[in-house]
């Protein structure tokens, strides 16, 4: 009776955060900012003890509970007004600017420069110089603004309009048709099988994706012929 109390104490424990990180809601753990990482290590460790704890499980089920809610309460509150999201959850800082860097901010941010170097460098800046504005985020992350000529050239420099690239929808995963995804694009069968014709395919067994834009481009990806 008890490695069955404990298998279905584990089980609630699972289901309980399940459902406290779905209503926190889900991000990178690069865009975790500091509360939200320490919130997630702390539920984790709730969850963990809430498995293992036979004896009186709704205590750590609570605490589970008072943590998930509190940190929905926090994020209404940022969405809700806007004015105490610098208290909650930072504002970000300017390390460099016009070529002048900010030793007093880069103290402020907890970064040495040798970390500020290793981040630009992770983003392709080895040259200093060809940095306008770096600005630390409050997830952690560096942004970086190039100087002017040092940025990619887009169409528009060039005086070029490139055609519209258009959302594709997949109609064959795994060698199924996705029948759903095809009536949503208003497409049939029928049409689904003169395209698998043009690529000399005869199942659509033979196919591990397909996918279709709005234009009707279609594009396909065969299976390997040693099926893997």
């Amino acid at each position: 009776m008890s490695f069955l109390k404990l298998c279905l104490v584990a089980l609630g424990s699972f289901g309980a955060l399940f459902l406290v990180a779905k209503c926190i809601g889900h991000k990178q753990i690069a865009q975790l900012d500091f509360f939200d990482y320490i919130t997630g290590i702390t539920v984790g460790s709730i969850a963990a003890e809430m498995a293992t704890e036979l004896e009186n499980p709704w205590k750590p089920f609570t605490a589970m509970v008072l943590y998930g809610g509190i940190t929905v309460l926090l994020s209404v509150i940022s969405s809700k007004f806007p004015r105490t999201r610098k208290y909650l959850n930072g504002t970000p800082t300017i390390l460099m600017d016009r070529g002048k860097l900010y030793y007093e901010n880069l103290k402020k941010a907890k970064l040495d420069l040798s970390e500020f170097m290793v981040m630009c460098r992770q983003q392709g800046y080895f040259d200093l110089t060809s940095i306008q504005t770096a600005v630390f985020e409050y997830n952690g992350k560096l942004t970086i603004l190039p100087v002017s000529n040092q940025r990619p050239a887009t169409p528009n420099d060039m005086d070029l309009c490139p055609e519209q690239e258009l959302l594709f929808t997949e109609l064959i995963m795994d060698g199924s048709i996705l029948e759903d995804n095809l009536k949503r694009m208003g497409l049939d069968r029928i049409w689904l099988d003169k395209q698998l014709k043009q690529w000399h395919i005869h199942s659509p067994q033979e196919v591990v994706l397909a996918v279709c834009d709005r234009n009707l481009k279609f594009i396909l990806y065969k299976r390997n012929p040693s099926g893997d």
